[in-house]
C-alpha cells in the first residue's frame, strides 16, 4: 500500500514550480518499461467520422513495432471517452485492462527482443470537442459561411490518444504512417503527407455515401501533428524551386476563398527561401508543403499546416503584434515549425522551449531576411511586450506538463541575446543551420541542444541557459554612476542566480564596449564624460536594468 501511495502522487519542485501530479499524469507523461519495451515503426490508421453524431465509428489503428526488450504486457494510450473494443494479434483477441487514459495490453506469449510485430486496435467513441483550439484542443465541429460542414482536429498537449489509440509520447515517432479517413459525401478530407487516392463508398451502418481518402506520410511524424480536416475544400498548387529541385506547394481552402488564397499565399515562396537560407532544405520534401484552411487559428501539422488567420496580416489582423510589418504571422510561425518541432521534436513536452523558442526566433530571422537588420531589431524587441516571467520555461518532466508560455517570446529573445554573446554572426548562423541537420528527424532532450551550442561556440553557456530557462526572473543589471569632477566611475553587478556572469555591451558617449559583471559589485572608471551619455545596449539583450541613485 505504501508503494502504491507513493506512485499515486508525485511532488515536483522545479524552480518556479510547486505542483502535485497524480498517477494519471505520470501514466501519460512517463516512460515506464511498458512503453520503452517496444518501438513504433508504422501506424496504419483508419477512421470513419460520423459528422451528425460527432463520433468516430468502427475505426482501427494497426501499430507495427519492434520489441526492444522481452515483454508480455505493454501500455497503449487512449482517452477514457473513447472505447477500445478489440485488440487483434496473430489471429487472437488480446485481453486488456483500463486505467485512466491507458490500456494495458496482455500478450498470450512472451514477446522476444528484436521481434517485428503488429497489433490491430478496433475502437470508437465521442472525441473531446475543442473549447479554445488549438490551445484547448480536440475536434472542432463547425459550419462554413455556406452552412457546410467544416471540421478540424488539434491536439498538442491534449494528445493524439484523445482520438486514436497510440503510444502517445513524443519520444517515439513512427518512421512513416498511413491515414485513411471516410466522411459523408461530398466532403473532402485532407490529412498529412501525400494523397494516394479518393474513393466513394456506401455505408450501410451510416446509411449514406462516404468519401474515403488515403494519405501517406513518408517521414517520421510526432503524434500531435497527425490531423484530419473535413469540409468543402478546393485544391490549388504551386512549385517552389530550390537548387534545381522542386517542392510541391499545395493549398486546401474553402471553395469561396480560392481567389483570396491564391493572392495571399504568394508569401510562401519568399518565406521558404528565407528559412532554407537559415535552416537548410525543407525537411519533408517528398511529402510536400501544404496549408489547410481550418476553423481555428493554426497549428504546425506536419506537411499539412493548419491555417486559420482569415487571410489577414499579423495575428488575426493585429499588426502591432508583428511590430507594424505586413506579413501573415500564422503562415510564418507555423511553417517555421516544420524545422523546429516537426523535424526536431523534444522527447518531453517540458522541453518545448526548443520547438517554440527556435520557431519564434525563426520569425525574427524571417524579418531580417525580408526587411533588414534594423527592422529585425525592432521586431525582436517588440517581443518583449509578451514576456511575463511568471514561471520557469522548462516544465516538470515525465508528467506531460509544459512550462511557461514564455517558451515563445522569452526563449526567442534568449536566442537573440545568445547571438550577441557569441559575437560572430557567421558562427551563429552556422550553428543554427547545423543544428537542424545534426538533429533532423530526431526526438531529443533540451540539454542536447545546449550541449551542442556549447561545443560549437567554444563557450560554456550552461549558467546562461539555467538563468533563462529554469528560473522565472530575468537577470537584473544593477548599476550606479559616481561623479568626481568630470570623471565618472561605474559601479555594477548582476542580481541573478549564483555564478551568472554574462557580459553586456554599454555606451559611454560615442564608444560602445563590453563590461563583465558578476553577482558581486565591480567598479570601472569611465573617464571624462557626460553622466547622461551612459547607456546599456538594451536592444541586443533580454535583461532588466536598475539604476541605483
Amino acid at each position: 500500500m505504501r508503494l502504491f501511495c507513493l506512485s499515486l502522487i508525485i511532488l515536483f519542485c522545479l524552480p518556479g514550480y510547486s505542483q502535485i501530479f497524480s498517477r494519471q499524469d505520470s501514466l501519460r507523461g512517463n516512460l515506464t518499461s511498458l512503453r520503452t519495451c517496444y518501438d513504433v515503426t508504422f501506424y496504419d490508421l483508419f477512421l470513419i467520422i460520423d459528422i451528425n453524431e460527432r463520433a468516430i465509428e468502427r475505426s482501427h489503428n494497426t501499430i507495427h513495432f519492434t520489441a526492444t526488450e522481452d515483454f508480455k504486457k505493454i501500455q497503449i494510450d487512449l482517452a477514457q471517452n473513447m472505447e477500445l473494443m478489440v485488440v487483434e494479434f496473430e489471429g487472437e483477441h488480446l485481453k486488456f485492462e483500463e486505467e485512466f487514459d491507458v490500456r494495458f495490453i496482455h500478450f498470450p506469449r512472451k514477446i522476444k527482443k528484436g521481434e517485428k510485430l503488429k497489433i490491430k486496435l478496433w475502437y470508437g467513441g465521442y472525441p473531446i470537442e475543442a473549447v479554445n483550439p488549438p490551445w484547448d484542443g480536440g475536434f472542432s465541429w463547425e459550419k462554413d459561411k455556406n452552412g457546410k460542414d467544416w471540421i478540424g482536429v488539434s491536439c498538442q498537449g491534449l494528445g493524439a490518444s484523445s482520438w486514436w489509440p497510440c503510444k502517445d509520447h513524443q519520444s517515439d515517432e513512427p518512421d512513416s504512417m498511413r491515414i485513411v479517413c471516410a466522411a459523408k459525401y461530398p466532403n473532402k478530407i485532407i490529412a498529412n503527407g501525400n494523397l494516394r487516392k479518393d474513393t466513394t463508398i456506401w455505408s450501410d451502418y451510416l446509411n449514406c455515401w462516404l468519401n474515403q481518402s488515403e494519405w501517406f506520410v513518408s517521414y517520421p511524424i510526432n503524434n500531435y501533428d497527425v490531423s484530419i480536416n473535413i469540409g468543402d475544400y478546393v485544391h490549388f498548387s504551386d512549385v517552389y524551386v530550390s537548387d534545381k529541385d522542386s517542392l510541391d506547394l499545395s493549398y486546401y481552402v474553402l471553395s469561396y476563398n480560392e481567389e483570396k488564397a491564391r493572392k495571399h499565399f504568394l508569401q510562401v515562396k519568399p518565406m521558404m527561401q528565407c528559412f532554407e537560407k537559415y535552416f537548410g532544405k525543407y525537411p519533408f520534401w517528398e511529402d510536400g508543403f501544404a496549408l489547410v484552411e481550418t476553423p481555428y487559428l493554426g497549428m504546425e501539422h506536419q506537411s499539412g499546416i493548419a491555417y486559420g488567420n482569415n487571410y489577414l496580416p499579423g495575428y488575426h489582423g493585429n499588426t502591432r503584434f508583428i511590430a507594424g510589418l505586413d506579413f501573415d504571422y500564422i503562415i510564418v510561425h507555423e511553417s517555421g515549425h516544420e524545422w523546429w518541432g516537426n523535424s526536431i521534436t523534444t522527447n518531453d513536452i517540458a522541453d518545448m522551449w526548443v520547438q517554440e523558442g527556435f520557431c519564434t526566433y525563426s520569425e525574427v530571422l524571417y524579418v531580417e531576411c525580408m526587411y533588414g537588420y534594423q527592422k529585425m531589431l525592432e521586431y525582436v524587441n517588440n517581443q518583449k511586450r509578451s514576456v511575463r516571467n511568471d514561471k520557469a520555461i522548462i516544465g516538470p518532466y515525465h508528467v506531460n506538463k509544459r512550462g511557461s508560455g514564455d517558451m515563445y517570446q522569452k526563449a526567442s529573445l534568449m536566442l537573440h541575446t545568445l547571438r550577441t554573446l557569441i559575437e560572430d554572426d557567421e558562427l551563429w548562423f552556422e550553428i543554427l543551420f547545423d543544428l537542424t541537420k545534426n538533429f533532423e528527424y530526431q526526438t531529443i532532450d533540451g540539454q542536447e541542444v545546449i550541449d551542442y551550442i556549447n561545443e560549437r561556440s567554444g563557450k560554456d553557456f550552461s549558467v546562461f541557459f539555467n538563468q533563462f530557462l529554469e528560473n522565472k526572473d530575468l537577470p537584473e543589471f544593477q548599476y550606479k554612476l559616481m561623479k568626481q569632477g568630470r570623471d565618472i566611475t561605474l559601479m555594477y553587478r548582476w542580481e541573478a542566480i549564483a555564478e551568472f556572469n554574462m557580459p553586456i555591451l554599454v555606451n559611454a558617449g560615442k564608444d560602445s564596449f563590453w563590461i563583465y559583471p558578476n553577482t558581486n559589485w565591480k567598479e570601472q572608471s569611465l573617464g571624462k564624460m557626460d553622466i547622461d551619455d551612459f547607456s546599456v545596449e538594451e536592444d541586443l539583450f533580454l535583461i532588466d536594468i536598475k539604476k541605483i541613485k
